[in-house]
């Protein structure tokens, strides 16, 4: 199974090796706190609709196996932008804001960044 690096690291170098007169795909970056895994009627809610998410998941990919990085949002975060295991982040709470990414983390902005995306 691949790890979160792993996914982020071949998935840049895809993007890297496209032809640069080919257009590049959107990407739509989605991230919210407590949206869990059954709450989208595209995964079988009944009581809410949302139907905008919905086509998004039908015109897109769907993941179906998922964890959090950490039990707090700003560490869990970290390990969603940069690929790494909570044990190797920097950030490791929500209550100490100078403590931050390093500026030499990899994070998938930087990633697309290189492979074009502005």
């Amino acid at each position: 199974m691949m790890n979160r690096r792993e996914f982020l690291a071949s998935s840049a170098a895809g993007l890297l090796g496209a032809e640069t007169t080919a257009s590049k795909p959107n990407i739509i970056f989605l991230l919210a706190d407590d949206l869990g895994y059954g709450d989208l009627s595209c995964y079988g809610q009944k009581r809410f609709s949302t139907p905008n998410l919905d086509r998004v998941a039908a015109e897109g990919t769907r993941f179906t196996q998922a964890y959090a990085g950490s039990t707090v949002c700003a560490p869990s975060r970290c390990c969603l932008m940069t690929g790494l295991h909570s044990g190797h982040a920097t950030v490791r709470g929500n209550k100490k804001p100078e403590v931050g990414l390093r500026p030499e983390e990899t994070t998938v902005a930087s990633l697309l960044q290189k492979a074009g995306y502005e």
